[in-house]
């Protein structure tokens, strides 16, 4: 597994555009370091905002489709196949870990595009297995918050948690130039949410509407926020958060990710 008997790292990853999936730029070569600096994973456990759904599933199947949940986009990005294996005795363990909540094991969903995007750069070969797990759309931060406490121990067997969202997504406020400046609201959110990772201070991080007009306007809809929950959730009281992305694109879409223990370790 991983040396000495250090958890596997936990990491939320803002993954903005689905294009980054085929292009390298600073965001792209960042997970691709990740990737590098860390032992290899037994498994990866991937909660994305683009799996929003009633109740709580995951994944279960051997061979996990990519889903490509998306349109407008180029044939490129159509044409990507991310055919990593799943691990349907780590859903089985999941779903016990959450008991006695009730905890579907899926064969229809497979790995959308907020996970393979993403997976594409930190394991290109797609050769460590992959569950995903549903977002409860009807349960309240909290209990996403709770849920990443109760999956904390798979971090001890070589499981990397993956959040993936945006910590910033509002659509509707886009430019559609990545190069476009950042609202200011969207920069005020973004880095309380920063601040507040690297201090470890998770209660305002749960209770994020606080923030008033600023978190109304960065977070419209959880589902982009609430993976992040899970990654801290996952924290232990002891390990430090470290920034390995932040930015934000498209003037309202927050590049921030977050890597939660130590990645110098050596694979191997």
């Amino acid at each position: 597994m991983n040396a000495g008997n250090a958890p596997m790292p936990a990491l939320f990853v803002g993954h903005g555009n689905p294009l980054n999936a085929l292009v390298h730029n600073g965001y792209t070569e960042a997970w691709r370091q990740f990737g590098q600096r860390i032992p290899r994973p037994n498994a990866i456990l991937v909660v994305s905002a683009h799996w929003y759904t009633r109740g709580t599933a995951v994944t279960a199947m051997a061979q996990p489709p990519t889903l490509h949940d998306f349109g407008g986009f180029p044939q490129a990005l159509f044409d990507i196949q991310y055919p990593a294996p799943g691990a349907p005795a780590l859903a089985g363990q999941i779903r016990d870990l959450l008991a006695p909540l009730e905890v579907r094991l899926d064969r229809n969903w497979g790995l959308d595009h907020g996970a393979w995007s993403v997976l594409v750069h930190i394991f290109p070969d797609a050769d460590v297995p992959v569950v995903q797990l549903a977002l409860d759309a009807t349960q309240p931060a909290r209990f996403h918050y709770e849920l990443g406490q109760r999956l904390r121990p798979l971090r001890d067997q070589g499981v990397l948690i993956l959040g993936s969202g945006n910590v910033v997504h509002n659509l509707h406020r886009a430019h559609w130039d990545e190069h476009a400046l950042p609202y200011d609201w969207a920069v005020d959110f973004n880095q309380q949410v920063r601040d507040l990772l690297l201090r470890g201070e998770h209660e305002p991080l749960i209770g994020y509407e606080q923030f008033g007009a600023a978190a109304d306007l960065s977070v419209p809809t959880p589902e982009h926020y609430l993976p992040l929950l899970y990654v801290i959730g996952a924290q232990s009281a002891d390990e430090r958060a470290s920034i390995l992305v932040d930015d934000i694109a498209m003037g309202s879409i927050s590049m921030l990710s977050v890597v939660i223990g130590a990645i110098d370790a050596a694979s191997g």
